[in-house]
């Protein structure tokens, strides 16, 4: 049985949680029930935090792995049935869930591991502009992998549609010299082209900013990254669409949360539900999100 170690932790305005074992080191925020940062003993992070984060209530944290809910990006650019669920003005992007705070409903051990659960209250009808009665909880599961699974369960009694996305983001060593694969061959959205949609060809490189959605993929993509010697697996469920996304230069500029340069050491691959990959629940019925995030030697 592994040892566990967890401190609360101050991170500017953010409470958070500092869980430790022999094997790896989690960061948690309370706000958006957001993993901040992951890292196994004597390798470099899995997971990216900025070095100029902004940890700030009501602002989601340039790391680790924001849950973005009931809907992902831009609300105008989201199907219609999506759109209609919200009746609020100014639509927030990436939804409403993660800038608010959670509740941690306990950290236990199970088997080998960790098991992390929280709840956002407020999905139970109190989301400002969006009045649907859903139970929303987030399991985090810590052992040799790291496990995320985001559970929707409808208790309304009317049909409430979603999309959604575990917005994480992944350190590289350089986003230059790594490569995803498991999307040869896949059609996608290319946003930074009018959004298009095309084929990938081969496996993916990267040379120029990058935001795509990728359609139909399947339950594998893995981010090979050669001067770490390792290659990061990403085996989904409850999906069929995945963003992956790189601001490169000029973007990361803009961005006051990232250095001018942090883009070369981060990728963003997001298992998500987005584009004709929505979640449509019926009263009663539930949909789980989920991503196990494991790492291997090359």
């Amino acid at each position: 049985m592994a040892t566990y170690q967890v401190v609360t932790e101050q991170h500017g305005e953010l409470n958070c949680w500092r869980i430790s074992s022999d094997r790896a080191e989690l960061l948690i925020a309370q706000q958006g029930a957001q993993i901040l940062s992951y890292q196994r003993v004597g390798e470099p992070p899995l997971l990216w935090l900025s070095d100029q984060a902004i940890f700030r209530q009501g602002k989601s944290v340039r790391a680790g792995v924001p849950v973005c809910w009931p809907w992902f990006g831009n609300l105008q650019r989201n199907p219609q049935a999506v759109q209609a669920m919200y009746h609020g003005e100014q639509a927030p992007a990436h939804g409403l869930a993660r800038s608010r705070d959670w509740q941690l409903l306990g950290i236990e051990e199970a088997g080998t591991g960790l098991r992390i659960e929280f709840q956002l209250p407020e999905a139970r009808g109190d989301l400002p502009g969006w009045p649907h009665d859903v139970e929303l909880k987030l399991v985090v599961e810590l052992d040799e992998a790291l496990k995320l699974n985001l559970t929707s369960r409808n208790m309304g009694n009317s049909p409430v549609t979603i999309s959604q996305a575990l917005h994480s983001y992944f350190a590289v060593s350089d986003v230059r010299q790594a490569r995803v694969e498991g999307v040869e061959g896949l059609g996608y959205i290319e946003t930074l082209a009018d959004w298009e949609q095309r084929q990938q060809q081969g496996a993916l490189a990267f040379a120029g900013e990058t935001d795509r959605i990728y359609l139909d993929t399947p339950s594998q993509l893995s981010i090979v990254d050669p001067h770490w010697n390792r290659r990061i697996n990403l085996t989904s469920s409850g999906s069929r669409s995945a963003v992956i996304w790189n601001p490169w230069t000029d973007r990361a500029r803009e961005l006051a949360d990232m250095a001018d340069d942090g883009w070369q050491r981060m990728l963003c691959i997001e298992t998500a539900n987005v584009w004709n990959d929505l979640v449509e629940l019926k009263p009663g019925a539930s949909h789980s999100l989920g991503v196990q995030i494991g790492c291997e030697m090359i």
